[in-house]
């Protein structure tokens, strides 16, 4: 559903030969987000990891993807092999039919890379979002307590409501950690050097 505006999007800026094009992940699935990250690059665009324009702890961050040298040519290469991929035919990499975002078995080693990058990335966005809800949550509960007043009921009512979210928070955090530790060895192991410390903002 959402796969035919992305891919238009991303072939707009191959188009202009914008240096750098971004993404959300809209396919509510990170294996098929990253299956789209291996398909821009067979259009030139190469993964590069959490964007720059991504509003600080957004559950649903943008992700960058750089430019190549030689986008040019693998744009036309893939336009040649694949002249219905903007009209739901087959992508490069993929397999043809229903499900197009399925890698197929020469592209699925690439595919569980980019798959292990990206989780790695979005595991880190995980402090950032949930520490900001638990300064918000405070002061939007001022509202209701100007309210009825600053009664101890009232006062323990909200902070009830706080600790709720700060024990969604710490169990949240807790399993972005073991993301960040799982897909960090699999990247360790394949000797993939991610997060570049640029990176790191």
């Amino acid at each position: 559903m959402f796969l035919q505006p992305q891919m238009k999007a991303l072939l707009r800026d191959s188009a202009q030969g914008a240096e750098r094009h971004d993404a959300r992940n809209l396919q509510r699935s990170w294996r098929k987000f990253a299956a789209f990250a291996y398909v821009a690059e067979q259009y030139g665009y190469r993964y590069e990891g959490l964007s720059s324009i991504s509003p600080k702890g957004s559950p649903n961050p943008y992700f960058a993807f750089r430019r190549l040298p030689d986008a040019p040519e693998r744009s036309a290469w893939a336009a040649r092999h694949f002249p219905t991929a903007l009209q739901g035919g087959q992508l490069p990499g993929m397999r043809p039919g229903g499900n197009r975002l399925r890698p197929l078995a020469e592209a699925k080693h690439d595919v569980d890379l980019l798959h292990a990058r990206i989780m790695v990335d979005y595991s880190r966005t995980h402090r950032r979002r949930g520490l900001t809800a638990l300064l918000v949550i405070p002061l939007a509960m001022l509202i209701p307590l100007s309210q009825t007043g600053f009664t101890p009921q009232s006062t323990l009512v909200c902070a009830g409501i706080w600790l709720f979210f700060a024990a969604l928070f710490a169990t949240g955090l807790y399993i972005a950690r073991r993301r960040y530790s799982k897909y960090g060895r699999i990247l360790r192991e394949a000797d993939v050097d991610w997060p570049p410390s640029s990176s790191f903002r």
